[in-house]
């Protein structure tokens, strides 16, 4: 078994607040409460000490993709992403046709039982062909809570979200039938009116999938689906926070309706993420990526990110001027939280999983630990 470690002298972002000069103890994969004196000192002076990053919607990067690639193009994008601090991650699958979704699902749910990836995030096909995004608009449908259960079921338990428009028929339906299942509904790629948001939320929808992108922007005469995810106490808000899919003054917006206890940062990444410039596939969708932008090569929309968490996390404090804890509150706990995690991960706590980053004090990343192992080692002593 490993020794003992003990992260000394860093800003230590806890649940009550940041600690100066803190320390934080591991002992094997967990974190400790107290250390023997014979423990390795690792100096973390001049840094911060923050916890693990929680992706719930991702679609791959390091050139590899979530939606649509083999376990070992998975493991790939998984391995980049752990690079840059994310130390949970769910996969996202985009619009396909839906035998290939389910077998693609128990693959990708072999992974989550192996505890590689957290679970499988259906991003489609149930979303409005006004609102289609990146997604084939020949592949879409209507929400079937028939077809919603196959998902499910070829998930083997490792569905964790699902993104609709639930103002299509058989929308409400089906947010009955993954709360039930303990399935996370999101409401998202959606053309629904204020109200018709409102009953999707009061059927059980929890999360707003990338919010004020792929639906209806808010007005003044027409306050849309945005105005009611974003006061409804129930529901947690995603963000790409890369500064092509949100203007910071529209984060900031976001961030002071909903509080810092109901957003979620995502990347919402394709397989450029940490991986670079170049044509990529997004499911069947051929994408160009320039200049660190994903669009589609035929309409140009924009084609999920090549974002990664850390990148997200400077930007927040440094560009938009979040305090950290709220930007930790949104990468870490919220997320870990929504996936009823937060017993295990989400906050540097004693007994949850030694999942931490290091950020120098420009907020650069330099250290990555999982489950008590440096993914990437910080070496500053």
């Amino acid at each position: 078994m490993a020794p003992t470690k003990v992260l000394a002298g860093a800003r230590v972002v806890l649940p009550t607040g940041t600690v100066d000069d803190g320390r934080v103890s591991v002992d094997g994969t967990r974190i400790a409460a107290t250390a023997p004196g014979s423990a390795e000192t690792v100096d973390l002076s001049g840094h911060w000490l923050v916890p693990g990053f929680v992706d719930i919607h991702n679609h791959g990067g390091g050139g590899a993709s979530f939606a649509g690639g083999t376990a070992e193009d998975v493991l790939q994008g998984v391995r980049t992403h752990r690079a840059h601090g994310t130390t949970t991650l769910v996969a996202s699958a985009v619009t396909g046709d839906l035998d290939f979704l389910a077998r693609h699902a128990g693959m990708l749910a072999e992974l989550a039982q192996q505890g590689d990836i957290a679970g499988i995030h259906f991003e489609g096909p149930f979303i409005s062909p006004c609102r289609k995004g990146a997604h084939d608009e020949q592949l879409l449908r209507d929400p079937d809570p028939a077809e919603v259960r196959k998902l499910i079921d070829a998930a083997h338990g490792q569905a964790r979200m699902m993104t609709l428009a639930t103002e299509l028929p058989g929308g409400l339906d089906s947010v009955r039938l993954l709360a039930e299942h303990g399935v996370i509904a999101a409401v998202g790629h959606t053309d629904a009116s204020y109200e018709q948001t409102l009953q999707a939320v009061d059927a059980g929808a929890t999360v707003a999938t990338h919010l004020f992108n792929a639906m209806p922007p808010l007005g003044h005469r027409a306050p849309g689906p945005i105005t009611a995810l974003l006061e409804d106490e129930r529901v947690t808000v995603e963000l790409i926070n890369d500064g092509t899919h949100l203007h910071p003054a529209t984060l900031r917006l976001a961030f002071h309706h909903a509080g810092r206890d109901r957003v979620a940062f995502i990347t919402d990444a394709m397989d450029a993420a940490g991986f670079g410039d170049g044509r990529y596939m997004l499911g069947p969708m051929e994408v160009e990526v320039a200049d660190g932008v994903a669009r589609l090569v035929e309409g140009g929309s924009i084609a999920g990110s090549t974002l990664t968490l850390d990148r997200a996390f400077k930007r927040a404090v440094t560009v938009d001027g979040l305090p950290v804890e709220d930007v930790v509150a949104a990468i870490s706990a919220n997320p870990a939280r929504l996936l009823g995690l937060d017993d295990r991960i989400g906050s540097l706590e004693p007994g949850k999983d030694a999942d931490l980053v290091v950020l120098d004090a420009g907020f650069d990343l330099v250290g990555v630990m999982r489950r008590g192992e440096w993914v990437v080692d910080p070496q500053l002593g």
